[in-house]
């Protein structure tokens, strides 16, 4: 994309380029949020009807919501080109920035916001109990990188999109080994809960094992069908407002099954965002940090902070609601991330695009 389309007020780049879901996601979240709460508060035995609907008895897999994020996560996966990856040597600089920053400093440093903040800083209003299921659902949050969300961003940015779909699917396959023992050993260190790691092990098959090989398989099947320039510019567009149906009906449900957790706790809603946006914002500077300092091309730069900040919030909620209950409060902590997640990237974009010159001008073909 040419650099000097870029020269325009973020503000206005931001409104042109958003479509009118993700414009005022944060707005339809909030609605979702009200409208399941009413649900969960009017007709308490509609929603525990649906929360019963588990795969096995106890196992906290709850059907309808595993459907629903199958539906989002899916068209997701169907963007990755594993094929692309081994492209990345040309330019490995950005993508070890990113990796360092998702898995070496992320989720540590948000075990470590959401202890100080939650053990010592709010100890006054939330109990204990309370805040091991909040660090936890924090830690979920927070060691899932972006998989969806994070191409807006970087189209926002003029970001690279070949790039982009590489930083985004080599961290998906990270999430295959890491994801796991890293949630299951900061929740247990950071917190007086124990996670059971088989349970966290089917999580990640459930949704993103599972979804990940569908996905990649699809691809493949729909570009031997009728070729690349259909799929990315016909099919692909077209699943769009599956997913964001898919995204809002969770939502409805989640908030429902949440409803006396929400009314009784409004207040821990604000307490739980701190933290939340505290470790965002520090990612976010510290991955556009280390690539100005590293002389890395802004369009691969602003992705990569972007990627540092925002979070892959189905598989976060997916995984609490599996390991702890769609009511617990590490899920609410996880649709805490949902609600912040939109303004506060939109925030990150406009100032990698108010500091572009920064970076050393691209050389363009």
């Amino acid at each position: 994309m040419d650099i000097a389309m870029t020269s325009s007020s973020p503000t206005q780049s931001l409104e042109k380029r958003l479509n009118l879901f993700e414009r005022y996601l944060t707005i339809w979240v909030a609605l979702c949020m009200i409208v399941g709460v009413l649900l969960g508060q009017a007709a308490p035995g509609v929603a525990q009807w649906l929360r019963s609907w588990e795969f096995g008895e106890g196992s906290h897999v709850n059907a309808p919501i595993t459907f629903l994020i199958w539906l989002m996560i899916i068209p997701m996966m169907m963007k990755i080109d594993v094929a692309s990856i081994c492209n990345v040597g040309k330019r490995p600089t950005g993508l070890l920035v990113t990796l360092f920053v998702n898995w070496v400093v992320k989720p540590f440093s948000m075990a470590f916001f959401a202890w100080v903040f939650f053990r010592l800083v709010f100890s006054a209003w939330i109990a204990p109990s309370e805040a091991d299921q909040y660090i936890a659902g924090t830690i979920i949050l927070a060691a899932a990188p972006c998989t969806a969300m994070v191409f807006v961003w970087s189209y926002l940015t003029d970001g690279d999109p070949a790039y982009t779909l590489v930083q985004v699917s080599v961290n998906d396959l990270i999430m295959l080994a890491l994801f796991a023992p890293i949630v299951g050993f900061l929740v247990t260190g950071a917190s007086a809960l124990t996670v059971p790691l088989p349970v966290l092990f089917y999580s990640v098959v459930a949704f993103i094992v599972i979804p990940l090989v569908l996905g990649v398989m699809l691809r493949h099947w729909f570009i031997a069908q009728r070729g690349q320039a259909w799929f990315e510019d016909l099919l692909l567009p077209r699943f769009a407002p599956i997913t964001i149906l898919a995204l809002l009906a969770m939502l409805v449900l989640l908030f429902a099954f949440q409803a006396d957790n929400i009314t009784g706790k409004t207040w821990h809603v604000a307490l739980i965002a701190v933290p939340i946006l505290i470790q965002v914002y520090f990612n976010a500077s510290l991955a556009y940090a280390l690539m100005k300092w590293l002389k890395v091309p802004h369009s691969v730069a602003a992705p990569g902070a972007l990627i540092g900040a925002s979070n892959f919030f189905e598989l976060a909620v997916a995984t609490a609601i599996v390991l702890f209950g769609p009511e617990s409060g590490a899920a609410l902590a996880t649709v805490v991330g949902v609600l912040v997640e939109v303004p506060v990237m939109l925030s990150v974009c406009a100032f990698c695009n108010r500091t572009r010159t920064w970076f050393p001008v691209e050389q363009t073909a």
